[in-house]
């Protein structure tokens, strides 16, 4: 084996070591987090809205944040890895705000918080965040392959919204049994392979903070999984949801600004910049659907964006005579068409018709999904 290879999989080696400590530590830490919800109370009863049919322990968020301090501790020991935390703010910034917003939802979990006190919490916890280091702090001009830098008056707030949008939408698809979970794994797993990927045609450093806290999200989502497949043994409840949805927009803001700095990522030059730009958003399209249309449906019915319903995407598969299992493995479809799909067309040749295939199937599935939901509401 020549040395580059050699090289190549031996990072390759260290990122699946840190994917499996983060999983690893999840998967033991969680029935700890069931035993202290248990102790504690935090327990999510049975209601109208909800799909379960027992009371389910919450707080799996204190189990991922264990695996994501694991996770990012042994890549401070590694020999390449450690360069992300010696040359980069992103890993620091990530575990301290990861610690807040887990506290908050741990609160919230317990005694819940009113929509307004959730969403100053939220702020907060982004803003210490970006503050931290993790800013947008590139853009790309689409008429070519040139960056402009965007000031802290832009870069800050631009950041913060981000930030808390990508924490409402993975907080708003957690309604069945590791559905959010497997969904943000899938979307880590695409990140991270875009963001390798934009390194090695770059010339970047493969110790990328996108990759590497990708590979960390991956690994957290992956090792909660078995617990809270269904029937689930319990939730990650919002200290879990918001936790994975703060690591999602770092990563994703982090690949941004590789892909801005680096300039265009992918072979074909006649392809705006702006195409690579929106793969990150992509992997994660299914939650930001699901949190779109919700938001509309509550505000024209006079209610409040936050206020709960059933009326998700997952409870509309439900409704039409899906398996609560049927139901996650179609979602966990969309996510990897969308996410995998976009990350194809950034490094293919001819990368429209792949864009287009991928929209068309996506939009297809969709308004079958939801066309059956409303004939199955009108036989009721």
């Amino acid at each position: 084996m020549d040395a580059p290879r050699s090289g190549c999989v031996r990072r390759l080696r260290e990122y699946l070591l840190v994917f499996a400590v983060s999983a690893a530590i999840t998967f033991l830490c969680t029935p700890v987090a069931r035993c202290f919800a248990v102790r504690v109370g935090a327990v999510a009863g049975v209601r109208d809205r909800d799909v379960h049919a027992v009371p389910t322990p919450r707080l799996g968020g204190l189990a991922m944040l264990a695996g994501l301090a694991a996770g990012l501790l042994v890549a401070d020991q590694l020999p390449f890895l450690s360069a992300v935390s010696e040359d980069w703010a992103e890993p620091h910034a990530v575990l301290i705000a990861g610690a807040l917003i887990c506290l908050l939802g741990v609160v919230d979990d317990r005694w819940p918080l009113d929509a307004v006190t959730k969403l100053a919490g939220q702020v907060v916890a982004a803003g210490v965040m970006v503050l931290l280091g993790i800013q947008w702090s590139f853009a790309v001009n689409p008429d070519s392959d040139t960056t402009f830098s965007l000031g802290p008056e832009t870069a800050v707030p631009l950041s913060i919204l981000a930030t808390v949008i990508l924490v409402n939408a993975m907080n708003f698809i957690d309604g069945l049994d590791g559905l959010a979970a497997g969904v943000a794994a899938i979307a880590a797993g695409s990140t991270f392979y875009f963001a390798y990927e934009v390194a090695v045609i770059n010339h970047f450093s493969r110790a990328a903070p996108a990759a590497l806290l990708a590979a960390v999200t991956a690994g957290v989502c992956v090792g909660f999984l078995p617990h809270n497949f269904n029937p689930a043994r319990l939730f990650m409840g919002d200290s879990g949801s918001m936790l994975v949805g703060l690591l999602s927009a770092a990563s994703m803001i982090s690949v941004t600004g590789q892909v801005a700095y680096g300039g265009y990522a992918g072979p074909s030059r006649s392809l705006p910049s702006l195409i690579p730009l929106a793969i990150p958003l992509a992997v994660l399209a299914v939650p930001f659907i699901d949190l779109g249309l919700a938001v509309v449906r509550r505000t024209r019915a006079g209610r409040s964006p936050f206020a709960p319903d059933k009326m998700h995407l997952h409870h509309r598969m439900l409704e039409i005579g899906k398996s609560h299992v049927r139901a996650v493995l179609i979602m966990y479809f969309w996510a990897a068409l969308l996410g995998f799909g976009g990350v194809a067309a950034s490094f293919s040749r001819q990368p429209l018709p792949i864009l287009a295939g991928v929209v068309g199937l996506g939009l297809a599935g969709l308004l079958v999904l939801l066309l059956a939901g409303q004939r199955s509401v009108r036989r009721a």
